[in-house]
C-alpha cells in the first residue's frame, strides 16, 4: 500500500503524481462553474446566468489561492534550502555559525559598559572640579559633589567584570 503524498521508492519521478488538495479544489469548482453554465443556457434565465458568474467568481478566487499558496511554499522552500545549504557550507568550514552571532553581542555588550564606565570617569572628574571650586565656600555643594562622586563609583564598580569574568569585581578600598 503507498501514502497519497508520496510516491513509492521503486516508481519513477516522471510517472508519480503527487495528491495536492488544490487540484480537487478547483476540479470541483470548474464542475460547479460548467454546471451552472449549461442550466443557464438550458434555461436562457437571468438567475441562471447570474448563479454563472458567481461559480465563475468562486472559481477565479480558488484558483488565485490555490497558485499563491503554492508560489509562496516553492519561495518558502527555495529559502529553506538555501538556508540549509549556507549552514552546512558553515559546518563544513568548521565554524558553527552560531559563535559569530554570539561574539558580535560580546563585543556590542563590551563597548556600551566602556562607553557608561568613560561616562562615570566623566562625572567623576566634573564633581572634583566643583570640590576644588567650592571648596571652603559651599560646604552643601562639596557635600554633594562628594556623594555624587560614591554614588557613580559605586555603579562603575558595578560594570567592571573580575578577571574572569564572571560577577563584579570584588575589594577593600584602602584609604
Amino acid at each position: 500500500m503507498q501514502s497519497l503524498g508520496n510516491p513509492s521508492p521503486n516508481t519513477s519521478a516522471s510517472r508519480a503524481v503527487p495528491f495536492k488538495a488544490g487540484n480537487i479544489g478547483i476540479a470541483v469548482m470548474v464542475l460547479v462553474f460548467l454546471f451552472a453554465v449549461v442550466f443557464a443556457a438550458n434555461q436562457n434565465d437571468v438567475i441562471g446566468w447570474i448563479v454563472a458568474i458567481i461559480a465563475l467568481g468562486w472559481l477565479l478566487l480558488a484558483a488565485f489561492v490555490v497558485f499563491s499558496v503554492r508560489g509562496a511554499t516553492r519561495r518558502a522552500k527555495e529559502k529553506f534550502a538555501t538556508a540549509q545549504a549556507g549552514f552546512a557550507a558553515q559546518q563544513a568550514a568548521g565554524n558553527s555559525g552560531g559563535t559569530t552571532v554570539v561574539e558580535d553581542q560580546v563585543a556590542r555588550a563590551n563597548a556600551v559598559r566602556d562607553e557608561k564606565l568613560d561616562h562615570s570617569f566623566k562625572i567623576v572628574q566634573v564633581q572634583a572640579k566643583v570640590i576644588r571650586d567650592y571648596l571652603g565656600k559651599d560646604e552643601g555643594m562639596v557635600d554633594r559633589a562628594i556623594e555624587t562622586i560614591e554614588i557613580t563609583a559605586h555603579n562603575g564598580r558595578g560594570m567592571i567584570k573580575k578577571n574572569d569574568g564572571e560577577g563584579p569585581v570584588s575589594g577593600t578600598v584602602i584609604s
